[in-house]
């Protein structure tokens, strides 16, 4: 890194203007050094904040740091898990929240073309508005950036039925490393040009340039919404009420989420709700569907998980009647935003995936695996297992062990059935040494070379994913 603090500040600053560029003081690094699950150093080494309001002054800002070899942090809400938007090392804080316009609606394409900064929620409220919808949906809708959403390739609640985050874009205005816009902003599906550029940039934490702008796909808003709550007594029953409803409701089902007792427990009485379905033991499942008939789609819904009551396959069940009880039902699935007040805190939290049938198995192995070197871990498990994603969260906090110990045995039980050690979090800084048990070393290689074709002075988030 060849430019100083101070002459970094005063070259950004006269570059681009101190509406842009900011000092970073204390409660600004406070914000900016930390995302949802790491607490980075605030001592780490930032030059300057910088806060773009324009595709040209990220492109400015690239060029100059470029051209002075000044690493580059992008951020988007900070809402991952990963430390992918923390700093790791000296650096200039490219942070998007002012790049917040929704450039287009455009109903005949069913596109909705956006700026990075814009929040998830407000992307669904402006699809919502204009008769459509975007299925992109996670908990952290109301603070997560669609920049960041793509930078890791986000996938959330409706993957089943919708895809991750990459399915549901059609193109993408990126930045490369030394200031060159790669305008890719294509609103059609069809498009066998040669490469398809924007999947460089769609999982890529950041490394391989910054996403500005993006061109969504929208889809026709359901006018019907099934959701209940299901209790059943093991996770082979789970796999049967899959397939049922697979078969039953076809592309109408949109989520199919599994809770383990503990989960739900935090979930609901530790945080002062009412249990829609008792649960001491066995496995809660939540079960959503969309669809276009409001009076055949409800009776469909009620029939089929009727009769999976009826044959004791479920053996409790919460259908909800109105919004508020839809909202309360996914309230406990979203309860991972209020672990903090329910004492379930400092967590380490895991992002796993495996063939479905294998989710049930893989819970006993970790279980077992943890046991083996800490007794009195309080694990809790939960996911879309539907498309093969496991969630698993130890709290630190009552009985402290050593997170890189943890890390690897969880892993190392996920390696062994060539699962994902990341399914939609990213890799970021606190995965960065388990990268191998997921990819191959020619894998990484390749990886690594296309790094250096795009970003060859290695500015772009150094020190993630590799």
């Amino acid at each position: 890194m060849n430019a100083t603090r101070s002459a970094a500040l005063a070259e950004l600053t006269a570059l681009l203007g101190d509406e842009v560029v900011k000092a970073p003081d204390a409660d600004a690094l406070a914000r900016h050094t930390r995302d949802y699950g790491v607490q980075g150093s605030v001592d780490v080494g930032v030059l300057a904040l910088v806060y773009p309001r324009t595709t040209a002054e990220v492109s400015a800002l690239l060029r100059y740091c470029h051209e002075h070899r000044v690493a580059v942090q992008p951020q988007g809400g900070m809402t991952g898990l990963s430390g992918g938007g923390v700093p790791a090392g000296p650096c200039v804080i490219l942070a998007m929240e002012r790049m917040r316009v929704i450039r287009e609606l455009d109903t005949a394409a069913a596109t909705i073309t956006v700026e990075a900064g814009v929040v998830l929620e407000r992307i669904q409220q402006a699809a919502a508005a204009a008769d459509f919808f975007f299925p992109l949906d996670l908990g952290a809708r109301g603070s997560c950036q669609i920049g960041g959403n793509l930078s890791t390739n986000a996938g959330g609640n409706r993957v089943l039925r919708f895809g991750m985050a990459r399915e549901l874009t059609l193109g993408v205005e990126a930045v490369l490393a030394d200031g060159t816009v790669i305008d890719a902003l294509g609103k059609v599906t069809k498009n066998n040009t040669g490469y398809d550029l924007r999947q460089l940039f769609i999982g890529s934490e950041g490394t391989l340039g910054v996403i500005t702008a993006a061109v969504l796909r929208l889809f026709p808003r359901a006018r019907s919404l099934c959701t209940g709550m299901f209790a059943l007594d093991s996770y082979a029953d789970v796999l049967t009420l899959l397939n049922r409803v697979r078969t039953s409701f076809g592309p109408q089902l949109t989520a199919f989420e599994v809770m383990w007792p503990a989960f739900y427990l935090l979930g609901t009485t530790r945080l002062g709700r009412r249990p829609p379905v008792a649960l001491a033991e066995g496995i809660g499942v939540l079960v959503e569907t969309m669809g276009f008939d409001t009076v055949s789609d409800p009776e469909r819904f009620e029939q089929v998980l009727g009769a999976a009551l009826q044959d004791g396959l479920i053996v409790d069940a919460a259908i909800a009647q109105s919004e508020r009880e839809t909202s309360e039902l996914w309230a406990v699935r979203d309860s991972p935003a209020e672990w903090r007040q329910a004492g379930h805190w400092p967590q380490l939290s895991f992002d796993v995936s495996v063939p479905t049938g294998e989710i049930g198995k893989l819970v006993a192995e970790i279980d077992t695996a943890l046991s083996r070197h800490w007794r009195d871990l309080q694990v809790l498990y939960f996911g879309h297992v539907a498309d093969g994603n496991l969630h698993v969260s130890v709290n630190m906090a009552a009985d402290p062990a050593p997170q890189h110990e943890i890390e690897a045995v969880v892993y190392e039980v996920v390696a062994q059935r060539r699962g994902s050690i990341s399914a939609e979090h990213g890799i970021g800084s606190l995965k960065v040494p388990f990268l191998e048990l997921s990819r191959s070393a020619a894998e990484v290689a390749l990886m690594r070379a296309i790094k250096k074709t795009l970003d060859p002075r290695n500015i772009l988030n150094p020190g993630k994913i590799f």
